[in-house]
């Protein structure tokens, strides 16, 4: 089985490319789905999360996400230690999912791919890219965030440039080039 991972900053459309990808027969496993569920489900990860951040973090067994969001957003060392946390359990997940597999490729979509080392045991990665413009309008249009919200949250972020250059392969998500051909062009790739 090859494992390809998939990434790209907020708004470059990795969703949507994973959601082509499944309609080509390919399973996708989420990453970041996966990270908010690991946070409600494993009991471990959820007491760990609790020594770290409190008792409080959790409601009746609800994360207050709102509540770690204010916690980690504006300090690396208290993010990097909630990652730190969740993508142990994260990875674990995957392996598993990928056992319960049957198709010969397999593919692991992560927005912070590079930066949690989940690229690591892949086969290759694709990094999906789209213009700043076009990625600011993505985002205002899918939540009505600000655009100052907008690019603060792409400057906590690994630049785009760097994700690029680190892939094996870029899909340009831009609205005027087809990404049927470029996913098919990577797939023969792949094989």
């Amino acid at each position: 089985m090859k494992k390809l991972g998939l990434t790209g900053g907020i708004g470059v459309g990795k969703t949507y490319v994973s959601k082509v990808f499944r309609q080509m027969g390919i399973p996708v496993f989420n990453a970041d789905v996966e990270a908010k569920n690991c946070m409600t489900e494993d009991k471990g990860l959820m007491q760990n999360v609790k020594n770290s951040f409190g008792e409080n973090i959790y409601d009746n067994g609800v994360l207050q996400k709102e509540k770690l969001a204010k916690i980690v957003f504006n300090n690396n060392e208290r993010l990097a230690e909630l990652n730190a946390l969740v993508h142990p359990v994260v990875k674990q997940r995957f392996e598993g999912w990928c056992t319960e597999q049957t198709a010969e490729l397999v593919i692991k979509e992560a927005a912070i791919l590079f930066e949690s080392d989940a690229h690591l045991g892949l086969d290759a990665v694709i990094c999906v890219s789209a213009a700043e413009k076009v990625r600011i309008e993505r985002v205002q249009t899918r939540d009505g965030s600000s655009v100052t919200d907008i690019k603060s949250r792409m400057d906590k972020q690994m630049p785009q440039s760097k994700k690029e250059e680190l892939a094996d392969f870029v899909i340009v998500n831009d609205g005027k080039q087809l990404l049927l051909p470029q996913l098919i062009k990577i797939l023969k790739e792949m094989e």
